[in-house]
């Protein structure tokens, strides 16, 4: 094949039969979209071109900065696509959380600007949060910039609609699966795909895949943001499930040494995914049915994530002091205060307060007297031991107050006598008109 320009080789990539000896579905084929052979390595080099290609012309004539708020493989193909094409990229996120995903965005000559929020999602209810400001900032009239909007353009939605979906069909013979497994990041890829197989197939039923809560698995929200998404549907799934972390690697071991796919964790968590719902439903089949799943990215930009939770796959010593290691019953027992509590255990203890949150959020609005130590900063901490002495009281919080309840619990098995998480976090305590100061 031959083409004019790079950008052409987006789309119209394999649709992969897995062997039934690896998966162990009796009666279900199980096909690998695979989207990590795009030209830039991801699913989202369809929505990212489709996303500026009518807009090109006249950003290069009036100079914009296309933006968009990403941290992952979104923003690497719009900086792709922007250093084609003359015109710089910015990407703009309250964290850039894959070390390998931003070394990379740099080297492409991105901009990067890092704004405290409160979650990677944007919440566009929150008129509070700088993420939303920024939101609301681009998408007025008069803006100067590009602003591709992930989120909520419909350009996303259509590049699935256009291309992803048609090419299923195409490679099934002009049928519809029976299934179809997908993780749920801005929804484009799932809502686009399943609107194009329902078309061919009413009866196609739709699997979203979501981040359990507290759990980072890079391009799938967690429960709490998939609902902030404006492009998510709830109507367009049948079921939504969670996955977590440790599962996604499971799954992505699995591709990578049995199948011959350099999948990423997100193409793992798919996998994963789809496997659990699948195997009681194919036991009781009595005739062929088919599932696909799509394998969103590469691998490569995900050995930081893998080496953090996981080291023992890349030779390293297992983490012993890890909030991946605690059991239910370690964190339903960990000590959890209100933000009325708090504010009385402060005054007479003096606990250390550690938040968790990102500098940026941090700087933005912090209990005074806190001092900020990034979670993951923090977890790795506490891979050494105890970091502070156990005669010192320590309040920990993040902005929900999620991690620092999962932290708390890890800090009381390792001997901690008196430590305790904010309920709700920094958002609780903000709301309950508790006193905070900035930078």
């Amino acid at each position: 094949m031959r083409y004019n320009s790079i950008t052409e080789a987006i789309g119209n990539t394999p649709l992969v039969r897995l062997d039934p000896a690896v998966h162990g579905l009796r009666n279900i084929d199980l096909y690998a979209k695979l989207e990590l052979l795009n030209p830039f390595g991801s699913v989202k080099d369809r929505a990212a071109w489709n996303m500026v290609r009518a807009g090109l012309p006249g950003a290069r004539e009036r100079g914009e900065t296309i933006v968009e708020l990403s941290s992952g493989n979104t923003a690497k193909a719009l900086a792709v696509i922007a250093g084609l094409h003359g015109l710089t990229f910015k990407s703009v996120t309250n964290r850039m959380r894959v070390p390998e995903i931003k070394d990379l965005l740099l080297l492409l000559g991105a901009e990067i600007e890092e704004l405290p929020g409160q979650t990677e999602c944007l919440d566009p209810t929150d008129t509070e949060d700088p993420l939303t400001r920024f939101h609301q900032e681009l998408t007025r009239p008069g803006a100067t910039h590009f602003h591709t909007d992930q989120y909520f353009n419909a350009l996303n939605t259509e590049a699935h609609a256009a291309g992803t979906g048609p090419e299923i069909v195409a490679d099934l013979d002009g049928r519809a699966p029976d299934w179809f497994v997908a993780c749920v990041g801005t929804a484009g890829s799932s809502t686009g795909v399943a609107r194009v197989l329902r078309e061919y197939d009413p009866a196609v039923r739709v699997v979203g895949l979501v981040a359990q809560k507290s759990d980072f698995v890079p391009g799938i929200r967690n429960v709490d943001e998939v609902h902030e998404v404006g492009l998510f549907d709830p109507a367009t799934y049948d079921t939504i499930e969670p996955v977590s972390s440790d599962e996604a690697i499971d799954g992505m071991l699995t591709l990578v040494r049995r199948c011959g796919i350099l999948a990423g964790p997100t193409g793992g968590a798919a996998y994963f995914g789809a496997l659990r719902h699948l195997r009681p439903l194919d036991a009781e089949l009595t005739e062929r049915r088919t599932a696909v799943f799509i394998v969103c990215d590469r691998v490569e930009s995900y050995l930081g994530y893998v080496r953090q939770r996981r080291p023992e796959l890349l030779g390293l010593p297992p983490v012993k002091n890890s909030v991946a290691t605690l059991t239910d019953s370690e964190i339903r027992a960990a000590t959890v205060i209100d933000t009325a509590d708090a504010q009385k255990w402060i005054a007479v203890q003096r606990p250390l307060v550690i938040d968790l949150r990102s500098p940026f959020a941090y700087a933005a609005l912090h209990i005074a007297g806190s001092v900020n130590i990034v979670d993951e900063l923090f977890d790795e901490l506490l891979r050494g031991g105890l970091p502070f002495s156990k005669r010192q009281p320590v309040l920990l919080a993040c902005p929900v107050g999620e991690k620092s309840a999962l932290y708390a619990a890890l800090l009381t098995r390792m001997g901690h006598p008196d430590v305790r998480s904010l309920a709700g976090g920094i958002i609780a305590w903000r709301d309950a008109g508790a006193p905070l100061v900035r930078d």
